[in-house]
């Protein structure tokens, strides 16, 4: 598997770049999408961004059409979308797909790294009663879960998607990670 911090990505806008171009920062990796009930996360993650950029905290996002289609726009629309929507200004990432077979190479390092969330559980039997359960417990389970890296590029920890930016969980994970 390669190294996490040298896997290459595409900014949304199409340019190059790489988790190393965020050495020494604290990152929280998020699969995003702009038609899901989970959509207004954005105003948190934004909010936290904001808070916590001059201390050392980047939030990135990734958007993923892998569930039920909930991202289906181009980068050029998502990035539209975000900006007048949400007022996002942390750094976003071209579309990637987080789950199967044809999982983007972070997303694969990120679960080899963290393969169990913290908070699973109220979103995975919410989904049940939709008909969603995936087999695999530790595929991505749904839009914006969240991966938190430390300063040294190891993945510290990985929240459910209903675990909010807010959370005490999150909160407690990223301050002891920017100490």
């Amino acid at each position: 598997m390669p190294n996490l911090q040298d896997i290459p990505l595409s900014r949304i806008d199409g340019s190059p770049s790489r988790l190393a171009d965020f050495a020494g920062r604290v990152l929280l990796v998020v699969n995003v999408a702009s038609k899901c009930g989970l959509t207004p996360q954005y105003a948190g993650l934004q909010s936290l961004y904001a808070a916590r950029k001059a201390e050392g905290l980047d939030v990135l996002g990734f958007p993923a059409n892998d569930f039920k289609g909930q991202e289906p726009g181009s980068n050029e629309e998502i990035a539209g979308f975000c900006s007048l929507t949400y007022d996002v200004s942390f750094p976003m990432f071209a579309k990637v797909v987080a789950t199967g077979a044809d999982r983007h190479p972070l997303y694969s390092a990120l679960i080899a790294a963290q393969p169990e969330s913290i908070g699973e559980g109220p979103m995975r039997d919410k989904l049940k009663g939709f008909g969603v359960d995936p087999a695999d417990r530790t595929e991505v389970l749904w839009n914006f879960e969240k991966f938190l890296i430390g300063r040294d590029g190891q993945v510290l920890a990985r929240f459910a998607p209903d675990v909010t930016a807010d959370d005490p969980r999150v909160v407690a994970a990223i301050d002891a990670a920017l100490r």
